[in-house]
């Protein structure tokens, strides 16, 4: 089978990825000039001049696929990293390839093809491993290339990873057992096989490739010790890191001048994304208030006649890096609604809306006016829902992370809002699911996000 470093999978990966890029290299040629799918206006180049560049695209690739990281093969590696270097790989590829035509003046040269050429790769590339590692974990699931791993701790992290490595069969980690030096006394379940200072004599006669150190941050002396005492054993060491208060957020690593740098709190929400993100909420805004046009008309008429006072209500709430702005909503109380209670949560059997307002808090339809903030920029589609600033200086003295909702923009709907945590829930709960958003947006997410606030998250039992 698959030994430790992974070296006959990685020569496998290799070997498909070189024999389907020169595959989709001449596959691109006939989808473009040969198969009739795509009409041809220029003279057809001799197939010649596609096949005396095969060498050269076979040594790009190799090239291109190794600054990619595509050969960085590991159990504890997801399928979303292979696919970036993958994507990453096949462009870079593209891109050398166009450049060294473009230098040679090579006759053989189409914008299209080479744009064929670049979509059979990638798709073709990530078929395999995809076909690869699902066949691969489904022999690891029956027990075969299993790895045997040992865990450095007894308390609740060392319980937790190995839950993690039980659940997750898939990667063919095989917990043997805990080793530490000061197992509690509510350890008679854990099967310890002795102290760190056995380390190497457990690692050599159980033949374990992987060591998980799961000790608490106040113990960090025993996770260094470990690391002294395996310094002459071939196995791979991990460190789970404790930090139960940062739940929600995701560690990163990088490195700075040869120091590592972990770190806590990062937002994908810069550059490129943030581009993309905004160009989303323009088109699906513009396109929401000219659907729903007729339908605002007909509410801001009936909100005006149902009650004196304005159509809109304009509410200071806090967005992006806690920037105060106005946010819009249909009046749905009268217009001294917080006179004698000052600001206070909307509550379930709050007096306060009218007849009209309760049904348009219900409905979800007070909230249509944000379209226009989002339009202005002042909000997104998706994201934390905005607070006012009076609540803000409250939560964030008692609530664990809550100031890291603002480092996106707030959102008419979020991830929260789909799971119920609206109107007066748990706050916690929802910074907890806040965070997980911000930390793993994606266009995707987004997009599933609001397709699920239109099936399930526009009257919701929350919602008052």
């Amino acid at each position: 089978m698959i030994n430790r470093t992974s070296q006959p999978l990685r020569a496998w990966f290799i070997c498909s990825d070189l024999l389907l890029t020169l595959l989709a290299w001449m596959g691109a040629y006939y989808l473009r000039f040969s198969s009739g799918l795509l009409p041809v206006f220029k003279d057809t180049p001799d197939v010649a001049l596609c096949l005396r560049n095969l060498p050269l695209v076979a040594v790009f690739g190799l090239i291109a696929f190794r600054v990619a990281g595509q050969y960085e093969v590991h159990r504890l590696r997801r399928f979303r990293e292979e696919m970036i270097a993958v994507l990453k790989g096949v462009t870079l590829l593209a891109l050398m390839v166009m450049a060294i035509t473009f230098f040679r003046h090579d006759p053989y040269e189409s914008r299209l093809t080479m744009l064929l050429f670049w979509a059979v790769t990638c798709w073709s590339i990530l078929v395999v491993r995809r076909v690869t590692w699902s066949a691969v974990r489904k022999l690891r699931q029956r027990g075969f290339n299993h790895s045997n791993t040992l865990i450095v701790g007894t308390g609740r992290v060392a319980r937790k990873t190995a839950r993690a490595l039980r659940s997750a069969s898939w990667m063919g980690l095989k917990n043997i057992g805990f080793v530490d030096d000061q197992p509690s006394r509510f350890v008679s379940d854990l099967r310890i096989l002795g102290t760190i200072s056995e380390l190497p004599e457990l690692v050599e006669k159980r033949k374990i490739e992987h060591v998980f150190i799961a000790l608490p941050m106040r113990r960090f002396g025993d996770a260094r010790r470990v690391f002294d005492v395996l310094s002459r054993n071939l196995v791979e060491v991990r460190y789970i890191a404790d930090v139960p208060d940062l739940a929600g957020l995701s560690l990163t690593t990088s490195n700075l001048d040869g120091l590592p740098v972990i770190g806590l709190r990062e937002s994908p929400h810069f550059g490129l994304n943030v581009i993309v993100k905004r160009a989303m909420d323009i088109a699906l805004s513009l396109l929401a208030l000219l659907i729903l046009s007729p339908v605002m008309a007909v509410l801001a008429l009936i909100v005006k006649l149902s009650s004196p006072g304005p159509t809109f209500y304009r509410q200071e709430r806090c967005g992006l890096n806690g920037k105060p702005f106005a946010m819009l909503k249909f009046r749905t109380m009268p217009v001294d609604a917080e006179k004698y209670t000052g600001p206070v949560w909307a509550s379930k059997d709050d007096p306060r809306p009218t007849r009209l307002g309760a049904f348009l808090r219900k409905t979800s339809l007070d909230e249509l006016p944000q379209f226009i903030n989002v339009l202005k920029g002042d909000m997104s589609l998706v994201g934390p829902r905005p607070e006012r600033p009076v609540f803000i200086h409250k939560f964030s003295k008692t609530i664990p992370n809550y100031m890291a909702r603002h480092c996106v923009k707030a959102g008419i709907t979020g991830w929260a809002q789909v799971h119920g945590w609206r109107g007066n829930t748990s706050l916690r709960k929802r910074v907890q699911f806040d965070l997980y958003y911000i930390t793993h947006w994606n266009p995707w997410l987004d997009i599933r996000i609001l397709w699920m606030t239109l099936w399930s998250g526009i009257i919701h039992r929350n919602a008052y």
